[in-house]
């Protein structure tokens, strides 16, 4: 619980409405709390796959002994593949928490917190090749404004591009304090916490593909999931609820939803939950990360 702290523990596993000889994926294994709490609900014979691609987080898998459970090192983008070589084609449920571990936001070397100096790095799997700082540094002025509107939607995404592109060439954009001196002049006063949130989301977002790759995993968690199998989601932003939201009810991530022949809808879900739910009072209480928290429950049609 150091590591980090699940958000809406309870509620998440109890939506996967777990049969206890089932076969379960937590795909953001993360520090492990839910895989934890799910494994105390499985019986003997289940079994429980764990996904990350953060060496620290391999680390926090060691110290579960249950034989149900199998780490696997990889993004949550090739569920499928790495469930096919364990010999499993399908499954009873499937849990996604795409927040960033306390952990990860903790630890200054990571580079993905406001909070402290580090490196511009934020990768959530060290070993990817594009860095924060190579974004900065290589990417062109449109692309900058593309990724600061889209996935930051920072209102002066233009402007901020033009202000890396014009200082990079003569400043150096190594730490998070370099990068921080250098927008300095375009962070709106009383709103510094958030502004730099956005910006440092967009970055993430860019550095990882996420949204991409979120898009890869919900395609095949709904080709892996067996009739009735349980698809539970806990999203931390609007540009992933809505492909969340999106998939669950249309099959797809943009336009309309498609109908055969006879007008029934052509899609693979079916929400459990008309709203989202979201943390208790008491949970925002205990846990100030939750605030944005969205949990979204599909059922395999």
């Amino acid at each position: 619980m150091t590591y980090h702290v699940p958000v809406l523990l309870p509620e998440s596993v109890e939506a996967l409405a777990i049969k206890p000889g089932g076969t379960y994926v937590d795909v953001t294994f993360g520090g492990g709390g839910h895989s934890q709490y799910i494994l105390n609900k499985l019986s003997d014979g289940a079994r429980l796959f764990g996904f990350d691609q953060d060496k620290d987080a391999e680390q926090q898998a060691q110290a579960i002994a249950n034989p149900a459970f199998t780490f696997v090192k990889a993004n949550f983008r090739y569920l499928k593949k790495y469930l096919r070589l364990y010999g499993v084609k399908e499954v009873d449920g499937i849990l996604a928490d795409l927040g960033v571990s306390s952990h990860q936001f903790n630890v200054p070397e990571r580079g993905f917190s406001t909070r402290f100096d580090g490196p511009l790095d934020m990768r959530m799997d060290p070993e990817a090749p594009l860095s924060a700082q190579q974004v900065l540094e290589t990417y062109s002025e449109e692309e900058l404004h593309r990724i600061f509107g889209m996935y930051g939607e920072v209102k002066n995404a233009r402007t901020l591009a033009r202000q890396i592109v014009m200082a990079r060439s003569s400043q150096s954009m190594e730490t998070i304090a370099d990068f921080k001196k250098i927008i300095a002049s375009l962070i709106p006063r009383g709103k510094e916490n958030k502004y730099l949130a956005q910006v440092f989301q967009a970055l993430r977002i860019e550095v990882n593909d996420e949204l991409k790759a979120l898009e890869e995993m919900l395609e095949q968690a709904a080709a892996v999931l067996k009739p009735g199998g349980r698809l539970v989601v806990i999203s931390y932003h609007s540009l992933e609820d809505r492909l969340v939201k999106n998939f669950i009810a249309k099959g797809k991530f943009f336009g309309e939803v498609e109908k055969d022949l006879f007008g029934n809808e052509i899609k693979p879900l079916e929400s459990v939950i008309r709203k989202p739910i979201v943390p208790s009072d008491k949970e925002l209480q205990e846990n100030n990360r939750s605030r944005s928290a969205k949990l979204r429950v599909a059922q395999k049609l």
